[in-house]
């Protein structure tokens, strides 16, 4: 949903009640860890700290959906909880106007055994202008002690904007895994 102007907070409240009612504007859930003919695949992991503590502030941070703060994205209810089913809001500002776009958590990933990994996707709604699923999830080696941040997009566009501005779609999720990253990494070193 397109808006010239920044959308007022029940304005926001309004989509995200709509968008609980809405499905996934693909099938099936899982998609975003394969690699699905006809959906472009983005992926990104990088190391954003070192140490069992650094790993505990990293997976807070996807908690309390840190890699969403970064000024010009910004995500609603800002302490959704990270569980099947919840529904979020993301708002974007971009080339002069704002974007909602609806996604709900489809699963979330814990390993606490060899390879200590936290994480989860959503999955984009009908009223999202992708279509797909994007995971986020941070791990923690013992032996290097490297936490890591990875990133994985599995999307098209859906809404005519966005096929219409495509290339201007792809920098802006490029520019998103940037500065996700960048936000992760400032989370962790507090």
């Amino acid at each position: 949903m397109l808006f010239f102007a920044r959308p007022s907070p029940s304005q926001i409240e309004q989509f995200i009640d709509r968008s609980k009612e809405l499905p996934l504007s693909y099938q099936p859930t899982g998609i975003g860890r394969e690699f699905p003919r006809g959906l472009k695949v983005d992926e990104v992991c990088t190391v954003i700290g070192h140490g069992d503590a650094a790993y505990a502030r990293a997976k807070q941070a996807l908690i309390s959906w840190q890699q969403f703060d970064l000024g010009w994205v910004e995500l609603f209810p800002p302490l959704a909880p990270v569980e099947t089913g919840t529904v979020v809001a993301v708002l974007i500002h971009h080339l002069g106007f704002w974007s909602l776009n609806g996604s709900r958590v489809v699963y979330v990933l814990h390993n606490e055994s060899d390879v200590p990994a936290f994480g989860f996707a959503y999955g984009t709604l009908t009223n999202h202008a992708e279509l797909g699923e994007e995971i986020f999830e941070v791990r923690f080696n013992a032996v290097t002690q490297e936490v890591t941040y990875r990133i994985r997009a599995v999307s098209k566009p859906r809404a005519a904007f966005a096929i219409a501005g495509y290339p201007v779609t792809r920098l802006l999720q490029s520019r998103f895994r940037r500065d996700s990253i960048a936000a992760m990494k400032r989370a962790v070193a507090r």
